[in-house]
């Protein structure tokens, strides 16, 4: 009966000393929607990849920004680049909590960033996990 208790006392040290405030609270991906403003047809691509036409959303890393490029037939292309900004909040806690530990679970899996929605009004934060991306095609003029 000792060595069970042992054991599972051993497990819950091991599992939570290997989590951290930013990745129990926000994680290391975030759900990003990506709204082709006026542009219904607009193909959205993501580091290359086609992800969807008009709106498309997807899990997207935490720890680099998040590069979108528009597309849509008759219209040049558009690159647009969401920054990523430092969640000092879930820091300072990671580092309170969890100390060294925590802070490098937190940078190692991206958790300590965010889309920057304070600095971009572009991006509108939902919740800590989900974010709407509105991207401005306005260089894409099309006759009516």
């Amino acid at each position: 009966m000792k060595r069970i208790i042992l054991l599972i006392a051993v497990a819950f040290v091991f599992s939570t000393s290997l989590t951290s405030c930013g990745v129990m609270f926000g994680g290391s991906k975030y759900q990003g929607t990506i709204i082709a403003k006026d542009h219904p047809d607009a193909d959205i691509y993501v580091d290359g990849q086609k992800i969807g036409n008009g709106t498309a959303t997807k899990l997207f890393a935490r720890n680099k920004p998040l590069v979108v490029t528009l597309e849509e037939e008759g219209c040049d292309s558009q690159t647009l680049t969401y920054n990523k900004s430092f969640r000092t909040g879930n820091f300072i806690l990671s580092a309170l909590t969890w100390g060294i530990i925590g802070i490098g679970v937190d940078l190692g899996t991206g958790a300590s960033y965010q889309p920057d929605h304070n600095g971009n009004n572009n991006i509108d934060k939902l919740s800590t996990n989900n974010f709407t991306f509105n991207a401005d095609y306005s260089r894409c003029k099309k006759p009516e």
